[in-house]
């Protein structure tokens, strides 16, 4: 990608430069990693598949564990790889992502926390309102609101710091790309950009700490109209939230409210707010909390050969006013999955197989992400858009797999009325945005081929963070669209679903209205994308290829080569998806196989069509793998 600038690439200091002191730091963030993946993924699964923590607060921590996940997954595996080796090399487009997935996912958790404090002020202030007060609508409004905001402020922060001029040098004293050591790099006066970064990342920061001061002096002042029980309660669920905030928002108040500048200590803070709070996490909410233990003790025992007394969940009767259920307008607050077998033998069999696929979309996808992260040499456009369609083939898979893995364990596969609502909206957030992003690659094949010339000026960094930042929200808007029209269907019963994840057409079958517009709008929502898109990318690729003939030999051998992957990717994902969404609201017997192969294989296939038919892929990861230490 052309840069307005001398630097391509950055070379990272690390947390240290002692070879013995690195493979200490290799193994102890392995082991931290390891355990935040797993113990935020533990309660991310525990919730949804739990009937008892159906709450908003439950319901908010999920997706505060979530984004713990991916946020400590901006930085921590690029760490752990370069503690291997000497040298450790990130080039300039992956900078800027990493910047970007840092205060995108930080923000949002900042705006979530402040979200679960008026939450725990509602419960514990207002108790008799608390479920007419936080509606699933209003929670899902606020929900929305952190991650708009989480959107908007790591947008500004990314559309500053990409014109910045980096004339070098190019060391980074640091273990990740973070603002204040970026800035010490560019050959300009930096006053007035640290001003704003003040005023950007160090003001919402403090705002927000304030905001989660003034809301828990008012409970704790409220304690005491309350009996010693009721106290303790209060205190127990708070003391979580209150300890998460301090750990959150004292560093990062530290690091980013204050002029332009590091200090030997801000490694240390940095590591500490990024990979040790979202390890935390998990253990403060699950050692004081009774109700997630339970959940959780409940989901330990759930075995397939489990009798029915063993299934019920024994925190059903023991709903109180402050962690009341989300209130629903209908009849249904959770559906049975009926999930792709009732044998027991293929349920076994079905475990071992979509394990081990999501064990490999993972490692394929993420692989992909960090090659295009740390190569210098691939810094085209194309592996910058590919770079992003491997982390959303990564999480587009996340949101469906291990829940299905884990119901394959279980007899009774429910899932709440939210969590569905949740599962419903990833699922085409994430596959609504890889749609417009493939579309993207295509026009960038297009231009790379049929204007070779002008391809750096046309794709220049402006207009591929402008494409990308259109993918995500046309992805959010058509999600969106989406959850408005079903959530307020009518559910009246039955609630039995015969697929293995919540979508669109098996959900209408259960709503207790006539479906004739609703399934006409989801034809214009879904199948009208799939279809528009796949026309166009049908022309491009056919311009494309009438464009070949004035080519050379060699020349026409590498565009059908980098083409060749798209269209196979292109094919895989829009046909299954055409065949579905096309159609009057009908369930068929083969939409379950379909839906596997769109959701499962498709993520799990791209990373072998990229690499295999990519000479520069595969080159840059024998580079990577060869690299030892000099």
């Amino acid at each position: 990608m052309e840069n307005k600038r001398n630097v391509t690439e950055f070379i990272l200091i690390g947390l240290t430069q002692n070879p013995q002191m690195q493979k200490v730091v290799f193994l102890v963030f392995l082991v931290l990693y390891m355990v935040t993946v797993s113990g935020n993924l533990l309660i991310v699964v525990t919730i949804t598949t739990s009937q008892a923590l159906n709450s908003p607060m439950y319901f908010f921590l999920t997706h505060l564990s979530l984004i713990d996940t991916i946020y400590s997954s901006s930085s921590a595996p690029k760490l752990i790889v370069d503690s291997l080796h000497d040298e450790k090399i990130i080039s300039f487009n992956g900078c800027m992502a990493q910047v970007y997935a840092e205060h995108v996912f930080g923000a949002t958790e900042i705006i979530l926390l402040t979200v679960m404090a008026y939450d725990r002020y509602v419960a514990i202030c207002k108790p008799l309102h608390y479920t007419a007060v936080m509606s699933p609508r209003l929670c899902l409004l606020l929900l929305a609101v952190a991650w708009t905001g989480g959107f908007l402020h790591a947008t500004i922060q990314i559309l500053f710091i990409v014109w910045l001029p980096f004339c070098g040098p190019n060391v980074v004293d640091h273990f990740m790309c973070d603002l204040y050591p970026l800035l010490e790099l560019v050959c300009m006066d930096t006053h007035t950009l640290g001003l704003f970064v003040a005023a950007n990342s160090g003001f919402i920061c403090l705002l927000n700490f304030l905001l989660l001061l003034v809301s828990y002096a008012v409970i704790l002042c409220s304690l005491k109209n309350y009996s010693l029980e009721g106290r303790h309660k209060a205190l127990s669920t708070c003391v979580s939230h209150i300890t998460v905030v301090i750990l959150f928002f004292v560093p990062c108040i530290f690091v980013y409210l204050r002029p332009v500048t590091t200090l030997p200590i801000d490694k240390a803070v940095a590591v500490f707010y990024t990979m040790v709070v979202p390890m935390l996490n998990p253990l403060i909410y699950t050692l004081r909390n009774t109700d997630v233990k339970n959940a959780m003790r409940k989901l330990w025992r759930k075995k397939v050969t489990s009798d029915k007394q063993n299934r019920d969940f024994v925190l059903n009767s023991e709903i109180r006013h402050t962690e009341g259920p989300m209130e629903q307008r209908n009849n249904v607050t959770e559906f049975v999955l009926l999930g792709l077998t009732q044998s027991l033998q293929g349920q076994r069999i079905s475990f071992v197989v979509f394990l081990f696929i999501y064990i490999v979309t993972m490692v394929g996808n993420l692989l992909i992400v960090w090659t295009v992260v740390v190569s210098p040499t691939l810094d085209a456009p194309m592996y910058f858009f590919l770079g992003y369609l491997s982390f959303m083939d990564a999480v587009y898979s996340t949101t469906v797999t291990p829940n299905m893995i884990v119901n394959l364990l279980s007899v009774k596969k429910t899932i709440s009325f939210q969590a569905c609502m949740s599962q419903l909206f990833l699922e085409h957030l994430f596959g609504g945005a890889e749609i417009i992003l493939l579309v993207v690659m295509a026009y960038d094949r297009y231009v790379a081929i049929c204007k070779p010339l002008h391809y750096l000026t046309i794709m220049n960094q402006r207009v591929c963070i402008l494409l990308l930042l259109l993918a995500w929200l046309g992805g959010f808007l058509h999600s969106v669209v989406h959850l408005l029209f079903v959530y307020n269907l009518p559910f009246c019963g039955p609630n039995v679903i015969d697929h293995f994840i919540c979508d669109m057409y098996p959900l209408l079958k259960l709503v207790c209205t006539d479906t004739y517009v609703i399934g006409l709008t989801v034809v214009a929502n879904d199948g009208a994308m799939c279809v528009v898109t796949f026309v166009l990318l049908l022309i491009s690729y056919g311009v494309i290829l009438h464009s070949l003939k004035n080519l050379s030999q060699e020349g026409r051998h590498r565009a059908l080569s980098t083409c060749g992957s798209h269209i196979t990717v292109v094919v895989l994902f829009f046909v299954p998806c055409i065949f579905m969404y096309v159609r009057p609201p009908s369930a068929l017997p083969i939409d379950k196989s379909l839906t596997v192969f769109y959701t499962v294989i498709t993520p799990m296939l791209n990373p072998f069509i990229y690499t295999l038919r990519n000479g520069e892929m595969k080159s840059a990861m024998k580079k990577l793998w060869t690299r030892k230490r000099k």
